[in-house]
Parts: C-alpha cells; sequence; structure tokens
C-alpha cells in the first residue's frame, strides 16, 4: 500500500511540475506578431481612427485555472504600460484559484469570437456605450477596452446590468450578487485590480453595474 501511495504520489508531483513548467514557458508579455494584429484587424477590433496603434499594445500571457480545475494560458492585449502591472494582477488571481472560464485569444478574435459566450477579454477599439437608462447608445467617448486599459472577466459570472436589467439570459441568476458563485468577482479579486489602481464597474453609482468590468480609470 504505501508503495502504490509513493507511485501515485509521484505521478502527481510529475504532472504538476509539467503543468508548472508549461505554463511559465508560454507566460510573459510581448509584442504583437503580424499574425495576430491581421487576426484582431479581421475581427474588427482594431481600424485607422482608433486611440491606440497596435505598436503600442502588448500580448500578456498568463496562467489560469479553469472551471475545469485545470492550468490553462490565457493571451489579452493591453496597452504596453499596463502589461506588467496586469501580469502581477493574474499571478495573484492564479494563485487564489479564481476560475475563468476562456481567455483564449482565438476566442476574441479568431475566425469563431465568443462562441463560449463567456470570453475573459480586453482590446476592443469601440466608443463607450450609454447606459440603458439613457436614450443615447453611446457617449462619444472612446471605451477604455479601445486603449487596451479595461478587462472584462468572466462575463457571465459578472454580467452588465443598465436600470436593474440584463439582457444575457444565462447571467440573470448572478444578478443576486449575495449569492456566491465560483468565476463571481469577490473582494479579493477587486483588491487584486485596486494594487495596480484599477477600479471595478460594479462599484458605479446608480442603478447601471458593469460586474465583469476593470479599468485604469474606473470607467
Amino acid at each position: 500500500m504505501k508503495l502504490t501511495a509513493l507511485i501515485l504520489l509521484a505521478a502527481v508531483l510529475a504532472v504538476t511540475a509539467a503543468t508548472s513548467r508549461a505554463a511559465s514557458q508560454q507566460t510573459g508579455v510581448a509584442r504583437l506578431t503580424h499574425a495576430q494584429t491581421q487576426a484582431i484587424i479581421r475581427a474588427g477590433e482594431w481600424h485607422r481612427g482608433c486611440p491606440v496603434w497596435p505598436s503600442q499594445l502588448r500580448v500578456l500571457s498568463f496562467p489560469y485555472y479553469g472551471f475545469d480545475s485545470a492550468t490553462h494560458v490565457g493571451q489579452l492585449v493591453v496597452n504596453a504600460k499596463y502589461a506588467y502591472p496586469l501580469g502581477t494582477v493574474f499571478a495573484k488571481l492564479y494563485r487564489m484559484r479564481f476560475p475563468i472560464r476562456d481567455a483564449a485569444f482565438s476566442s476574441a478574435y479568431g475566425p469563431h469570437a465568443w462562441q463560449s459566450g463567456d470570453v475573459t477579454a480586453s482590446f476592443e477599439c469601440r466608443n463607450a456605450g450609454a447606459s440603458p437608462c439613457s436614450k443615447s447608445s453611446t457617449t462619444h467617448h472612446w471605451s477604455m477596452h479601445a486603449f487596451g486599459e479595461a478587462i472584462d472577466l468572466d462575463p457571465r459570472e459578472n454580467p452588465y446590468v443598465g436600470c436593474g436589467m440584463t439582457r444575457d439570459k444565462t447571467a440573470v441568476s448572478y444578478m443576486k450578487r449575495s449569492w456566491r458563485r465560483p468565476g463571481m468577482v469577490t473582494p479579493a479579486v477587486r483588491a487584486a485590480f485596486a494594487s495596480i489602481g484599477w477600479g471595478w464597474g460594479g462599484s458605479w453609482v446608480g442603478s447601471t453595474k458593469d460586474y465583469m468590468h476593470f479599468s485604469a480609470n474606473g470607467h
């Protein structure tokens, strides 16, 4: 029995070590490759007139825990000046085993983008959306995503809520924030982003909340 236990323990340690090595080999900050830049353009997420150039963006690769309890490597396109600080944030989320459903580059910018319906995303060159409570559909200002200075974390578990409502039927139950479930933003998650000066859309005043949204200026 002891021998069997030792063999099993050795196997577990070997798998854990291999997973850690694989994650560390693929993580870090890098400039966008030509292929990645073209993928972002084809997805309609960057065009001339956007407030930043692709050269001002970086790809942040980081390990994260999935809802399957396995380690995956995510890739977010972020502003160069926040790439390394955000790396420390996601390292904290990984250590606390905060689950992320999908953070793959291809899920945001691939040919079948957003298929999972719950993609943790970052760069998207678009105008800021106005509250559904107002008559306007846009604030006529750039979204913080357009600067690469915002992250949407687990959108299903942390929905956008306007006037006390959400359009995503799969996220309705998550409007009840006191019922804590995996993937929902917690005080510890908020503290991780606050450590680099980023604010949370769930703290907005009024009936419009963006529970998935973290940004450099809180908007």
